[in-house]
């Protein structure tokens, strides 16, 4: 059940990702699932191992507001990160 949870918060926070960074026609499904697990492990490494923001916890909690802000946030941050290294290529 944990992966079904999250599967299905990943693809939220990817696909929100995506419509604030205008990458949304440029991806399909599984690369917004991709991105929102991604995004959400990023956001907690950052904010919650790094800058000890937002609890241990605070993404990945399973589905519920603060994890799909924690994971939409990261998602936007590695988003970015991929646009900066496409437009260095």
């Amino acid at each position: 059940m944990g992966w079904i949870v999250t599967i299905i918060v990943g693809a939220i926070c990817g696909w929100l990702a995506s419509m604030i960074m205008n990458t949304n026609a440029q991806q399909g499904a599984v690369a917004n699932i991709l991105i929102g697990i991604v995004g959400a492990l990023l956001a907690q490494w950052i904010f919650a191992g790094l800058l000890n923001i937002g609890g241990a916890n605070a993404a990945g909690g399973g589905f519920n507001f603060l994890s799909i802000l924690w994971g939409v946030l990261g998602s936007v941050i590695l988003i970015a990160i991929l646009k900066a290294v496409k437009v260095l290529k």
